[in-house]
């Protein structure tokens, strides 16, 4: 028994005709007739009392008919639910980020919208977020400016300068600002190879004809912020992630203008995944409040 053909007879009876039938189903009415025709042969009785332009339910038709309304009613409940469902977003959203600042309110209103959908929030720097996409280890990418390769959709977050920072007391006067040849007297507490900010410093460098060696090597923003606030030396951050911390200051890096672009990324080929879908849709509404 198949479904096409139950459903064939389903509209006949309903609508009470093999034409009417073939119109609400866009099929012809040779194609009706046949699966009702094959429908009785294949359990050998008659739904049908077929008198020239009219059709009636012979009693075994109108027992089908009671079962098959029950049957497609139940089917539409079904669609109906089910649509429902997917309206509703759920699942679990990973987010490796270079930087958590930019997303933390949006992520936190997303919730607000989304409340089924688990989010998983982690650091890690450009290489490792990349790769981390392309692996499928991860949704969603916060990367300090957009990837060169076509294989992801790009957010863009806007873009604010890279300014130095120190522990509070370090420098006497830390408005005044250093050069970069200046900064380079002190400690530096660099990011680790691979980061677009420890990069975007080396290439300003070399063009000036400096070395920056660093004193440490930290692992991500928060472990650069927690030994700048030690006193250990001076590190370099983007104006946006710089945050609010009693225990450092700004310093501006006079004489140039290194900026970072943030940005949000995905990659492409994932762009239907409901869960990705409406977190970029959030985000794109979000950004002028952000950017």
């Amino acid at each position: 028994m198949r479904q096409s053909q139950l459903r064939a007879f389903h509209h006949v009876a309903a609508l009470g005709g093999f034409s009417r039938a073939a119109e609400a189903l866009f099929l012809t009415q040779p194609a009706i007739s046949e699966q009702v025709r094959k429908l009785e042969q294949a359990h050998d009785v008659l739904l049908f009392h077929r008198e020239r332009k009219r059709v009636r339910l012979t009693e075994t038709g109108e027992h089908l008919f009671l079962l098959t309304k029950q049957l497609f009613e139940i089917e539409q409940r079904i669609k109906d639910y089910m649509s429902e469902t997917r309206a509703a977003v759920e699942g679990e959203l990973r987010i490796i980020a270079d930087s958590a600042h930019h997303v933390v309110d949006m992520l936190t209103q997303f919730r607000a919208r989304h409340p089924g959908v688990t989010v998983s929030l982690r650091s890690g720097n450009t290489e490792e977020i990349l790769h981390e996409l392309r692996s499928y280890n991860a949704e969603i990418g916060v990367i300090g400016e957009a990837p060169a390769g076509p294989d992801m959709a790009v957010l863009d977050l806007g873009e604010t300068a890279i300014i130095a920072f120190a522990a509070r007391g370090l420098l006497a006067d830390p408005g005044a600002g250093l050069t970069l040849a200046e900064a380079a007297e002190f400690p530096l507490i660099l990011r680790e190879t691979g980061s677009k900010t420890r990069a975007s410093l080396d290439e300003e460098a070399a063009r000036q004809g400096l070395t920056l060696t660093p004193a440490i090597v930290a692992e991500g923003r928060e472990a650069v912020r927690e030994m700048v606030a030690s006193g250990a030396g001076i590190g370099f951050v983007s104006l946006a992630e710089f945050g609010h911390d009693p225990r450092l200051v700004q310093i501006p890096l006079n004489g140039i203008d290194i900026r970072m672009r943030e940005t949000i990324v995905h990659l492409g080929q994932r762009r239907d995944v409901k869960v990705i879908r409406a977190f970029m849709e959030f985000a794109g509404a979000a950004v002028p409040a952000h950017a």
